[in-house]
């Protein structure tokens, strides 16, 4: 099986064109750092009757996941760079829906790609014991659900510990991907992600964009203007509009091609 290795931000995964096969298996054993190439999960790219493309997203765990802001970057940049479109804005259906691409262009090859996310469904922020402690958290929805947890210190966020936990409370019952957020100022804010399957990832696009949402919400950052948001990764340009709507702008790379006999 060929596969290509990308990364948004350092959140990497195997990108194969085709339709999946024991999808969860084969992401379970190639994501693997040690035994196998080693990634975040694994993406599908195939044609789709809604969209210009369809993609399906499978976590380290195998767990399917509905959408990755990081993710769906790096497939624009491989359907356009690969030959298979030469459109500039175009749409990809996934689990969370039909998303709308814009590739930024120049000399053949896509230095960026502005994502329209969807409208964040950001709920009121709320208590939760967790770990013998009480937590305040925000949960937003971005297709796939999030907890925002607003801090102090985003370097020292305890993401190996109270990320877990609250990605497996009970009331989450799918399980949450977990943002910690320090404010900055000045339009910034500094986010730590446990993402649901997978981890710890350097990055999380979703998660930047749910951050952005709720920090919108409780007045912290502006409405209706970009927003950097820096992961462990780099940094993303996030955009919360009045409505709801969301857009967010970050990079795409190649790492390498590869060949597998593991599936």
């Amino acid at each position: 099986m060929h596969f290509t290795k990308m990364q948004g931000l350092g959140n990497d995964y195997l990108y194969v064109y085709g339709e999946p096969r024991k999808p969860e298996a084969l992401s379970r054993r190639l994501s693997d750092r040690h035994f196998g190439p080693g990634s975040d999960g694994m993406i599908w790219i195939s044609p789709s009757a809604l969209a210009d493309f369809r993609m399906r997203i499978f976590n380290a765990d195998g767990s399917e996941a509905k959408m990755c802001g990081n993710g769906i970057r790096c497939v624009g940049k491989y359907v356009y760079e690969k030959g298979y479109t030469d459109k500039t804005r175009l749409t990809v259906e996934t689990l969370a829906g039909v998303k709308t691409l814009e590739l930024q262009v120049s000399y053949g090859k896509v230095r960026s790609v502005t994502v329209e996310m969807g409208r964040a469904v950001v709920e009121k922020e709320r208590s939760l014991s967790v770990l013998g402690r009480e937590v305040r958290l925000t949960p937003v929805n971005m297709g796939n659900p999030h907890a925002v947890i607003f801090t102090e210190e985003a370097e020292s966020a305890p993401l190996e510990t109270l990320g877990r936990a609250i990605e497996h409370h009970e009331a989450f019952p799918g399980g949450v991907n977990v943002e910690f957020v320090q404010v900055l100022g000045n339009g910034r804010l500094r986010m730590r992600v446990w993402e649901r399957g997978s981890g710890v990832t350097l990055a999380c696009g979703t998660g930047a964009c749910a951050s952005a949402a709720a920090a919108a919400v409780q007045g912290v950052t502006p409405c209706g203007e970009s927003v950097e948001v820096v992961l462990d990764g780099g940094s993303l340009r996030v955009t919360v509009g009045r409505d709801g709507f969301v857009r967010m702008t970050g990079g795409a790379e190649f790492v390498y091609e590869g060949e597998t006999d593991l599936c």
